[in-house]
This record gives structure tokens, C-alpha cells and sequence, in this order.
């Protein structure tokens, strides 16, 4: 996400009194994130961009940014699995790279950084949620080398305590909006399959096992997801497939719980 190109230089301590007074009530934390990197540029010196990378189950991905150069060294780094911000992310180390051309760590990743212009870097690292295996990295890429000397550092530590709130919200309130997607469908195929087991049990006289045992007979048979089946089932009134007739015999000899066998023998 691109930040707005126009650029406010502003002492740390007056950024700092700015995220405080933010209204975390009018902001998405995607919104707080992205106010966050912001900023984080306009008290860097030089000519920099930031972005913040996630890294959930050590699987990355840069959620806000100011600029492309920033996005585009982020992604060389989850490219060859290695660079400043993955460092940061994983051992909670601030990482400096004073200069990509002549820094020898990360073979992989120095040329690159220096063919797209990143000749310094600051990576902050974020401790989020340790449980669920959740950190990332406030990454500052600067155009000229040694852009960034002790006070620059410090600076930019003190944005992210911000920075790693916001990010930890943001990825319990992504996970939490995914966990109730899932239920939602969840309910939603068990409804539909609960309607075709009624369907099947008034047309064939099974019990509710059995009826299950010829929706799974017909997914066998078709390729086709179970909940596929009984929609099709409940919107036509037919099995996507030919259901031959010693498939529902088959259901009919299985017995429910607690029920004996309607082919099987029975108790004198």
C-alpha cells in the first residue's frame, strides 16, 4: 500500500505525540499500521521509505508500506528466504546494514537491495505473540549509504512498541474475521447436508446414518465434495450421479445406532 509521496520532516518526540493521540476508535489497525510507517520516514534523515513485515508461522508478508522500493526489497528478502527484516523478525535482533554494496551477510539479498537503490537498511524487530508464533519488522530503506547513524537508531526503536500493538491487532482481528468465515460455512454445509439426509430418509426410508452413508456413496462416485452433493441434492431433487440401486441397498444395510441391520437377521 503506497503512502502519500509528499514528505513532512518532524522531530522524533513530536511523531511519537502524534501516534499517542490517535483515536484507535476512528482507525483500522491496517489504517495505524500504515500512520505508523509514515511516521517512521519523516524523522529518518536521507531519502527513505518503510514498510512493516509480518512474519506468521515463519511464512512473510509486508502488510504496509510508503513507497515501492520498500515492497520491492521486502519481497527479494521472502524471495530468497533471508535479508535484514527476516532477521529482525525471527531473533528480535536490530539489524543495520550500513552499506548493501560491501556488506558480505546475505549474499542472496545484497546485490539486490543495491541494484534497486536500498544502500542502507534498518530493520526494527517486533516481538508480537511468541504462542502463536507471530513477529515481524519495522524496515527503513534509505537511498544513500550509512543513512543511519545512533540517534537515527534509537528513533526508530521508539516507533516500534506502535508498531507491534498494531500489527498484533490487526492479525488477531484478520484471524478472528477468518475463524468466523470458516463457522459460517461451516453451519452452512452441515445445514445443506442435514436438508438432503431429510430427503433421502422420506424417499428411501432410511435413518439418518444410512442416508449419510448414500450422500458419501454418491460423493465416491462423482468426485465431488460431500456438502456439492447435497446442494445438488436439495436444488433438483437428484444425485449428481446415477445412483444404482445396490448402493441404496447398501445404506439400507447399514444400520443406524443402536438399530439392527434391516437385511440382517433378527432377535427371535
Amino acid at each position: 500500500m503506497a503512502g502519500n509521496p509528499a514528505r513532512e520532516s518532524l522531530d522524533p518526540n513530536d511523531a511519537l505525540d502524534r501516534l499517542g493521540r490517535l483515536s484507535l476508535r476512528e482507525l483500522s489497525m491496517e489504517s495505524l499500521l500504515q500512520t505508523v510507517a509514515e511516521l517512521t520516514r519523516s524523522v529518518m534523515p536521507g531519502h527513505t521509505e518503510t514498510s512493516v513485515s509480518l512474519l506468521v508461522r515463519d511464512v512473510p508478508t509486508t502488510v504496509v508500506s510508503t513507497g515501492q522500493l520498500a515492497v520491492d526489497v521486502d519481497e527479494s528478502q521472502y524471495e530468497s528466504g533471508s535479508g535484514p527484516c527476516l532477521h529482525a523478525a525471527r531473533t528480535g535482533e536490530l539489524v543495520v546494514v550500513a552499506d548493501a554494496r560491501t556488506d558480505t551477510r546475505w549474499p542472496d539479498y545484497m546485490p539486490q537491495a543495491a541494484g534497486r537503490g536500498a544502500l542502507s537498511s534498518l530493520s526494527v524487530p517486533l516481538a508480537i505473540d511468541d504462542d502463536s508464533q507471530l513477529s515481524g519488522a519495522l524496515n527503513i530503506y534509505a537511498r544513500e549509504a550509512g543513512a543511519f547513524d545512533e540517534e537515527a537508531q534509537s528513533a526508530a526503536t521508539r516507533f516500534g512498541p506502535y508498531a507491534a500493538v498494531a500489527a498484533g491487532n490487526l492479525h488477531a482481528y484478520q484471524s478472528a474475521r477468518d475463524m468466523a468465515g470458516n463457522l459460517q460455512a461451516a453451519l452452512e454445509s452441515r445445514a445443506v447436508i442435514d436438508q438432503a439426509k431429510g430427503v433421502l430418509i422420506e424417499r428411501y426410508k432410511l435413518t439418518p446414518d444410512q442416508a449419510f452413508q448414500l450422500l458419501a456413496r454418491a460423493s465416491m462416485h462423482a468426485n465431488r465434495k460431500v456438502r456439492d452433493i447435497a446442494d445438488v441434492l436439495v436444488r433438483t431433487g437428484e444425485l449428481p450421479v446415477t445412483t444404482r440401486r445396490d448402493d441404496r441397498r447398501a445404506a439400507q444395510r447399514t444400520p443406524g445406532p443402536g438399530s439392527p441391520a434391516r437385511d440382517g437377521p433378527r432377535p427371535s
